[in-house]
C-alpha cells in the first residue's frame, strides 16, 4: 500500500506514533494507506472507531444500519444525546470528523447479509466485526475468508469480553464457532446487560489488533483467544 506523504499538520498529529520505536514514520503511512471497515458502530465498533481515526487509517469504512437510542448511550460513547433518532453510522461519522479530518470516512448505511457482505468488504484491507449476532459474525466471517482479508472479531457479554484474530490460512471463524451454535444459545444484551466500560475495553484491544496488523507491530491474536472478566480483572487466553 502506498500513499502520500504526511503533511505538516499529521507529522504534528501522530508526533507520538512517529517516535515511536517499531512504529515511525513507516508505521504512520501504512496505517494513512490502509482502508478498513468496522462492521457496527456500537458498543465495540464505537471505542474502535475513536481509535483507529485517532491513529490515522486513511479510510475508514462504517456500516451500520441501526440509529442511536437513548440505551446506546450507556457504552456507546461516540454518539451523544443529540444524536439520538440519528443513523449510527452517520452519528459515528460526525464523531471522526470532529477528532480527525485529515482522513477519509465511507458510510454504508444497508443491513449487511451473506448476500451484500463480499461486495462491501472488497473495498477494504482489514476488517473488525463488533456485531452482536451469529448471523451477522458468519456471513462477514464468510466473506473475509473467500477475499482473503484479515478479520478482527470481538465479543462482549455482562462482564465478560473476548477477541481474537483470523486471517488467511489461519484457524477459522467455524473452529471458534460451530455451525451448530445458535443466537438462540446466546443471551441477549437487552436481557441480561452489559457493563459499559466492559466494551471500551474489547473495542480498543480490537483496535489495538487492527493496528498491529496494519503496521506489522507485534504478535496478533491469530489462533488465540484473548478474554477478559471484569469481575475478576483478570485476563486470560486460550488457543484454538
Amino acid at each position: 500500500m502506498a500513499s502520500d506523504p504526511l503533511s505538516a499538520a499529521e507529522t504534528r498529529r501522530y508526533a507520538r506514533h512517529l517516535v515511536l520505536k517499531g512504529m515511525g514514520g513507516r508505521g504512520q503511512q501504512a496505517l494513512k494507506a490502509a482502508r478498513v471497515l468496522v462492521v457496527g458502530a456500537g458498543g465495540l465498533g464505537s471505542p474502535a472507531i475513536a481509535y483507529l481515526a485517532a491513529a490515522g487509517v486513511g479510510t475508514l469504512g462504517i456500516i451500520d444500519n441501526d440509529t442511536v437510542s437513548l440505551s446506546n448511550l450507556q457504552r456507546q460513547m461516540i454518539h451523544t444525546t443529540a444524536g439520538i433518532g440519528m443513523g449510527k453510522a452517520a452519528s459515528a461519522e460526525r464523531f471522526v470528523q470532529a477528532l480527525n479530518p485529515e482522513i477519509t470516512v465511507r458510510l454504508h448505511t444497508e443491513r449487511l447479509t451473506p448476500a451484500t457482505a463480499a461486495a462491501i468488504l472488497a473495498d477494504y484491507d482489514l476488517v473488525l466485526d463488533g456485531t452482536d449476532n451469529l448471523a451477522t459474525r458468519r456471513a462477514v466471517a464468510a466473506a473475509a475468508e473467500a477475499l482473503q482479508r484479515p478479520l478482527v472479531s470481538g465479543a462482549v457479554s455482562m462482564f465478560d469480553g473476548q477477541v481474537t484474530v483470523f486471517v488467511p490460512d489461519g484457524p477459522r471463524f467455524a473452529d471458534l464457532y460451530p455451525e451448530a451454535a445458535s443466537d438462540d444459545d446466546l443471551p441477549s444484551c437487552e436481557a441480561t446487560g452489559i457493563l459499559g466500560p466492559l466494551t471500551g475495553v474489547i473495542g480498543t484491544l480490537m483496535a489495538m489488533e487492527a493496528i498491529k496488523l496494519l503496521t506489522g507491530i507485534g504478535e496478533p491474536l491469530i489462533g488465540r483467544v484473548l478474554t477478559y472478566d471484569s469481575q475478576g480483572a483478570r485476563f486470560s487466553e486460550f488457543s484454538f
